[in-house]
């Protein structure tokens, strides 16, 4: 079984694939927040887009095929399409990477789909850009306190338009403004009612 948690800055994936996992007593595979040019791209992402994306796609490339090598259930926190598809789009879009620097990001990024299977399913927290604030601001990781909303409505815009239109695996929406999920049990009974109808086909 693999199950991949997807979304926006601070939609709470980390929580969600931490809850699931033990749930499920399977593997955990977070999102590696140690990327060595965090502080100089959100100081000048034009100067360090390329190198900030392709850190984090070797990470997430490295990660996934492990995981997927050494088998079992496993629970991950973020994919390699959202790096590209998401992260690396919008920044190309907003011109703060390169055409060129986009297009040397996208065939790495088409080889690494060729060897790394997409989930059973995808679980998709979608969240407006006011809750993706308060919940940044609660977690208080020092480079995130100044991220602009506007960046984070792109995101969110690239993120619905990747789940309604790209992305062609099975999904499980969570509107995370109205599911609360660390308050909820029900959600979370809900969420592994459809992980175990997944696991049984």
């Amino acid at each position: 079984m693999y199950i991949a948690i997807a979304g926006n800055i601070g939609s709470g994936k980390t929580s969600l694939t931490e809850i699931l996992a033990r749930r499920f007593d399977a593997t955990p595979y977070f999102e590696n927040i140690d990327n060595p040019y965090m502080n100089d791209f959100y100081e000048d992402m034009g100067r360090w887009s390329f190198n900030f994306q392709i850190y984090f796609l070797s990470c997430r490339i490295r990660q996934s095929m492990d995981a997927l090598r050494n088998g079992g259930d496993l629970f991950q926190d973020r994919t390699i399409h959202e790096d590209a598809y998401i992260f690396a789009a919008n920044l190309h879009e907003m011109g703060l990477m390169s055409s060129r620097d986009f297009d040397t990001y996208m065939r790495l990024f088409g080889l690494s789909e060729e060897l790394i299977r997409k989930p059973d399913l995808l679980i998709y927290l979608k969240a407006s850009v006011s809750k993706l604030v308060e919940q940044i601001r609660r977690r208080g990781r020092g480079y995130e306190q100044n991220i602009d909303e506007k960046y984070l409505g792109r995101l969110n815009d690239k993120y619905n338009n990747w789940i309604d239109t790209i992305y062609t695996g099975e999904v499980l929406t969570l509107d995370i403004d109205r599911c609360d999920f660390m308050k909820n049990p029900e959600i979370i009974e809900n969420v592994s009612s459809r992980i175990r109808e997944v696991c049984k086909r």
